[in-house]
């Protein structure tokens, strides 16, 4: 909460990542939607399975966006989309994992998700990649869907992505494990709104 309170300033959407959810459950989400009634929460809950009740889940614990991987089952992401719109709330589709960028971004296009994040794993970080590549395919092949970048998006790297105007930006460990979380979130609010 203390890392919400820092960077309010200069963040329009507040994640509340994936060990975050496995550490605290949706009972940390539902504390962070109390103390700060009026910020844009995205729940990072890498759905696969049950869609429709773990959006609303979500959602009723303070999520305003919601993420499930491109994974899982058209029947899924369909469900998972429809009950984030009945509750007028965004669904987020995550790419990692994806090897066939193109032809899944098309289909989740056409089932109505709000975004598609290209997504770099920590795992894939560590070997030198970035999200770049993959998120250019996707601008190329949404017509309707807003997009995101995500994954080990650094100061020097975010000018070049940015560049490439996603939608969404999300930055993690390098505003959240920074000694000024306050002043790095500004450093990348400065680099979108000069871009």
């Amino acid at each position: 909460m203390n890392l919400s309170k820092k960077t309010k300033d200069s963040v329009d959407v507040f994640e509340y990542g994936t060990p975050l959810v496995i550490n605290f459950g949706l009972e940390g989400l539902k504390k962070i939607r109390e103390r700060f009634p009026d910020i844009t929460l995205l729940a990072d809950v890498k759905i696969m399975d049950v869609a429709g009740y773990e959006v609303e889940q979500a959602i009723n614990y303070g999520a305003d966006i919601v993420t499930i991987l491109a994974a899982a089952e058209d029947q899924s992401i369909k469900d998972a989309v429809a009950k984030a719109h009945e509750h007028g709330k965004e669904l987020l589709v995550d790419m990692i994992g994806i090897q066939d960028v193109e032809k899944r971004a098309k289909e989740l296009d056409e089932m109505g998700a709000d975004y598609i994040a290209t997504h770099t794993g920590y795992d894939l970080q560590a070997l030198g990649q970035t999200p770049l590549e993959n998120f250019n395919k996707i601008k190329a092949t949404v017509q309707q869907t807003k997009t995101a970048v995500a994954g080990g998006i650094k100061e020097d790297s975010a000018p070049t992505i940015i560049s490439q105007q996603p939608d969404l930006l999300i930055v993690g460990g390098a505003i959240s494990t920074d000694d000024n979380p306050a002043e790095k979130a500004k450093v990348f609010k400065d680099m979108i709104d000069n871009a």
